[in-house]
């Protein structure tokens, strides 16, 4: 199996690590803005740019919200029902293995590493067939989850950016 494109390695993995501002506040490398923002909410994304989205989400409780309502949806909406037929039959598992990972990706304490040490994500994801379908139906699902959960734009545009660079890693079929 070869890597996506804009990957070095089959087994080379994202970061279990926080995406930094620099990788996902929308500003290419040479500091150009890219996003269109006007002042008032690039202001408000610069405030709040050195802060973990951890914090920004609200903590644990605020992560744990936002898995709570990603899954709701995946059980509940239609449109997401291939995606759900890769789940178990019952989904606590799933939520909680997402909450811990998120906590810790996302900047808070690392409840998955502690659980079970490196997240492995592409290697654990392997046995599910995910192509660019599924990708896009999990991104759709957790942006559906973000807004529904009041995620503020500055900081939905920077989780969606690196949700997508890391759901991307985990396509292993073609399509």
């Amino acid at each position: 199996m070869t890597a996506p494109p804009g990957r070095d390695a089959p087994d080379r993995e994202p970061s279990s690590r926080e995406p930094s501002s620099r990788e996902t506040d929308g500003r290419e490398t040479d500091g150009r803005e890219t996003d269109g923002r006007d002042d008032a909410a690039r202001d408000d994304a610069d405030r709040t740019a050195g802060q973990p989205p951890f914090e920004l989400l609200g903590g644990e409780a605020g992560v744990r919200a936002l898995v709570d309502r990603f899954y709701d949806l995946m059980e509940l909406d239609p449109e997401f029902a291939d995606l759900r037929a890769l789940h178990p039959t019952v989904l606590d598992g799933s939520r909680d293995k997402l909450h811990w990972f998120l906590c810790g990706w996302l900047g808070g304490p690392d409840l998955y590493v502690q659980r079970f040490g490196h997240p492995r994500l592409r290697a654990r994801h392997l046995p599910y067939p995910i192509a660019s379908r599924e990708r896009d139906l999990w991104l759709v699902c957790m942006a559906r989850a973000m807004t529904d959960e009041g995620v503020a734009q500055p900081l939905f545009d920077r989780l969606l950016g690196a949700f997508h660079g890391t759901a991307d890693w985990m396509r292993n079929r073609a399509g």
